[in-house]
């Protein structure tokens, strides 16, 4: 495999509104996480993923874009951005812009220009169908946020077609022009010295609307494939899709380099395991060995085919200290052991804002004091239907995406540190026991375990390319994987429950000396015939050669 500079990169997603208020509005900006940019460098991530900064009514906080060349007032202006860029690049940290070209804002000038009229230039930039005979819907087909996926438009008499928000129409990529103008942008974008994209729900650019397939078009490749031509496929660039739809075999068409699509995607299986029915409102226990077939799957798959993005929760997903660990009496160690069980593995880490410190999801009392569209539309449309309050606030706890939202904690003064203001949203009250200050000033904090990993991978290649062997696979309470290369063994073993568990080791993995790397208990010095786990233990040796 060629390397990359990004094989060894770990990247840190900021969601501005909600990481540092530096003017005291209650927002987060850009000029706020100027100043935390000495803090990351601290913990050591050398990429910057962004949320969207883009002009944007905020509709769906900034996935709906209304001018992709202007940032939203909100953040700050393009001075701003430049100055990051500049800042960052001065602390070898690299920028890369969250894209979203599925959809744009209601907002947006072609969209204006689109709905004027039905021969206005832009109306085919956009996806219009008349409505049935009976003036009715033009199909049955559902909006991923609640209700259905066509908005009447009275000046024309037709529907347009919004796989999120109505407030979020969908472009229509059949029309080269859209692609034309896309690809212009992110030229533009590439010339400001941005380090690559994320690019929004990428895998719903090839739909073919008529015939009711969203995901994994028949064209999607091919679109792909322009893009990467006509823009960052000759640029040195990190490029991640996120795909929900995608299995190992479709990973691999995305990023095996021969194809000249991605360097990586995001997939979401091993995510949607405690989702019942894959509904994500109705949430179920974790099971442990499902979960690690899901992982090995692909770390083995796309061994010598593509690459893996490494990840437990962004700015969508429950914190996974709540998710998969204990925010109660364990919270610190199963932190740390969650860290180390995904970044231990093959693949670019990403780490979330305020996962290095172990931040966990919020249970407001009420509905009111959220603010994501997902969130409450989906508590309407169930409440509505019968399902209780309290059960569907319940789901709303576990898995809403205001969860990952509330203010970054960075000391226990008024709001966290975020802001001297009210911010946008509450910010969860156990901010005075997590926050940035606290961690730092304890050596052995979840910040120190997440710089720790963050130095081993820049250290030890065999975490960044050696293969990948499970171990215990079908273990209801362990993770256990061996990573291999020509020097190196490397045995990692993590306990996900919060009790003792005994286990015996294969003769292969025993050892009477072994240097232990990271731990987040005692470091082990043997690894004997029998280990005894403690509670969410979590350790990575390197084992003799």
């Amino acid at each position: 495999m060629t390397p990359k500079w990004w094989h060894d990169a770990v990247v840190y997603q900021i969601y501005p509104r909600s990481f540092c208020d530096s003017n005291n509005d209650g927002m987060g900006d850009l000029q706020g996480i100027i100043g935390k940019l000495d803090y990351l460098k601290k913990l050591g991530v050398n990429v910057i993923w962004l949320s969207p900064v883009y002009r944007s009514p905020m509709d769906d906080n900034g996935y709906d874009i209304s001018d992709y060349q202007d940032i939203a007032p909100e953040f700050g202006t393009m001075e701003d951005m430049q100055q990051l860029l500049a800042e960052a690049k001065q602390r070898d940290i690299r920028i890369i812009m969250d894209l979203v070209v599925n959809h744009t804002s209601d907002e947006h000038p072609w969209f204006i220009e689109s709905r004027k009229s039905k021969d206005n230039p832009y109306r085919d930039y956009y996806i219009w169908r008349q409505p049935k005979e009976d003036g009715s819907v033009p199909d049955d087909q559902g909006s991923v946020f609640g209700g259905g996926a066509w908005e009447f438009d009275e000046t024309t008499g037709e529907y347009f077609y919004h796989i999120f928000s109505k407030r979020q129409p969908d472009l229509n990529w059949e029309n080269p022009k859209v692609q034309e103008e896309v690809h212009k942008m992110i030229n533009w974008w590439i010339d400001q010295g941005i380090g690559g994209f994320r690019l929004d729900v990428i895998d719903l650019i090839g739909k073919e609307i008529d015939k009711k397939i969203t995901g994994n078009g028949p064209r999607l490749h091919q679109l792909i494939q322009e893009m990467n031509q006509a823009t960052f496929g000759k640029k040195d660039l990190l490029t991640v899709g996120e795909t929900w739809d995608a299995t190992p075999e479709i990973a691999k068409l995305y990023s095996n380099p021969a194809r000249n699509e991605f360097s990586m995607v995001f997939q979401f299986e091993h995510i949607s395991l405690t989702w019942k029915y894959g509904d994500k409102w109705n949430p179920i226990d974790l099971d442990l060995p499902q979960f690690k077939r899901a992982l090995t799957k692909w770390q083995v798959e796309l061994a010598e085919e593509g690459w893996n993005s490494l990840f437990w929760n962004n700015h969508d997903l429950p914190r996974v200290v709540s998710k998969y660990g204990d925010v109660g009496r364990y919270r610190v160690e199963s932190a740390k052991m969650l860290a180390t069980t995904m970044h231990m593995m093959k693949g670019t880490p990403y780490v979330y804002q305020g996962e290095e410190i172990g931040m966990t999801n919020v249970a407001f009392d009420s509905i009111d004091d959220y603010r994501d569209i997902e969130t409450l539309n989906f508590y309407k449309e169930r409440t509505e239907n019968g399902v209780a309050p309290e059960t569907m606030l319940a789901a709303v706890h576990e898995n809403s995406r205001d969860n990952a939202r509330t203010p970054m904690h960075w000391d226990k003064t008024d709001n966290a540190g975020f802001s001297q203001a009210q911010p946008w949203i509450k910010v969860n009250p156990n901010y005075p026991e997590i926050n940035v200050e606290a961690a730092l000033e304890d050596q052995n904090s979840v910040f120190y375990h997440y710089q720790k990993l963050i130095e081993l991978r820049k250290a030890l290649p065999v975490i960044v390319y050696g293969d990948f062997e499970p171990v215990f696979e079908d273990h209801d309470k362990v993770f256990g994987y061996v990573r291999t290369d020509e020097q190196h063994r490397l045995f990692v073993l993590n306990n996900f429950t919060s009790e003792e568990v005994v286990l015996n080791i294969p003769v292969e993995l025993q050892a009477a000396n072994v240097e232990c790397i990271i731990s987040n208990y005692d470091y082990r010095q043997q690894i004997e015939e029998t280990v005894t786990l403690k509670p969410y233990e979590s350790f990575a040796v390197l084992l003799p050669a």
